[in-house]
C-alpha cells in the first residue's frame, strides 16, 4: 500500500441533517481512507447553520489545504454531510482554489426542491425558502461538463432519504457526460457509515477502494486498494 503523503486528502463531512454530526460518519471514514493509503480527517463544519456558513467552511478547508501543498483534495459525504461535499464540489468546479478534485457521497441528500429530508432543508434554508434558492442548493442542479467524478451509494429501502436524491445527481452528472459511478443496495436503513454486517450494502467499501484508485490513478496517484476478502 502506498501512501499518499501530501499529494491527497480526504475531507470528511458527516452526517446528521445539518444538526449533529453522526459518529459513524466521521473519524471511522478517516480510518477506512487511511488502509487505502488516502490522507482523510473530519470537517466538523457549521451546525444549525443558514446557507451559505457551511458551504463557506467547506471552501475555507479547501483554500487551507491547498495553501499547505495539497495538489488533489477530495470529499467524501454522508446524508447531509454529503450533500454539502457534492454542493462544494459542484458549487466549486471550475474554481483552482477551491476546486474539489473527487467527491464520495453516501445517501445523500441532494434534492432541496423535494420534501425530504425536510427537517435538514428547514434548518439550511428556513421556512421561507424561495424556489430559486432551494434549486439553486439542489446538486442535480448544479452539475456541469465541468464537474469532478463522483462515486455514490444508497440503498432502495432507506427512509430517510428516498433513493430517488441518487438518482437525480446521477442523471444529471450522465447528462452531462461526467464520470460517476452509482451504486443502489436493495436492503438497509439510513445512516449507515462502513455499512460493516449490513449484508449486502457492505460492499460499498470494496467498490469505492476500486473506483478510487482507478480514478486517483487518473489524476496522478498509484492507490492499491486493499479489498476484503469474500466470504
Amino acid at each position: 500500500m502506498s501512501s499518499q503523503g501530501s499529494d491527497t486528502h480526504f475531507m470528511v463531512l458527516p452526517g446528521g441533517g445539518y444538526a449533529a454530526y453522526a459518529e459513524n460518519e466521521g473519524q471511522p471514514i478517516v480510518d477506512w481512507l487511511g488502509t487505502l493509503g488516502i490522507s482523510a480527517s473530519v470537517l466538523y463544519y457549521p451546525l444549525n447553520a443558514r446557507h451559505p456558513l457551511p458551504l463557506n467552511a467547506v471552501r475555507a478547508q479547501v483554500g487551507r489545504l491547498r495553501a499547505a501543498g495539497i495538489k488533489r483534495v477530495g470529499a467524501i459525504g454522508f446524508s447531509a454531510g454529503g450533500h454539502l461535499a457534492g454542493q462544494a464540489a459542484l458549487s466549486d468546479a471550475s474554481e483552482p482554489e477551491t476546486r474539489i478534485d473527487i467527491a464520495v457521497v453516501g445517501y445523500a441528500i441532494t434534492s432541496m426542491e423535494t420534501e425530504t429530508y425536510r427537517p435538514a432543508r428547514l434548518i439550511l434554508l428556513g421556512e421561507d425558502a424561495s424556489p430559486e434558492l432551494r434549486r439553486a442548493t439542489s446538486l442535480d442542479a448544479l452539475v456541469t461538463p465541468a464537474a469532478p467524478p463522483f462515486f455514490i451509494w444508497h440503498t432502495a429501502e432507506d427512509p430517510y432519504v428516498p433513493v430517488e436524491h441518487s438518482y437525480r445527481l446521477a442523471n444529471s452528472l450522465a447528462a452531462h457526460d461526467v464520470p460517476h459511478a452509482l451504486h443502489v443496495f436493495s436492503r438497509g436503513p439510513h445512516s449507515l457509515g462502513l455499512a460493516r454486517g449490513a449484508g449486502e450494502a457492505s460492499a460499498w467499501t470494496n467498490l469505492a477502494a476500486a473506483w478510487l484508485a482507478d480514478r486517483l490513478a487518473r489524476l496522478g496517484d498509484a492507490v492499491t486498494p486493499r479489498v476484503a476478502a469474500s466470504h
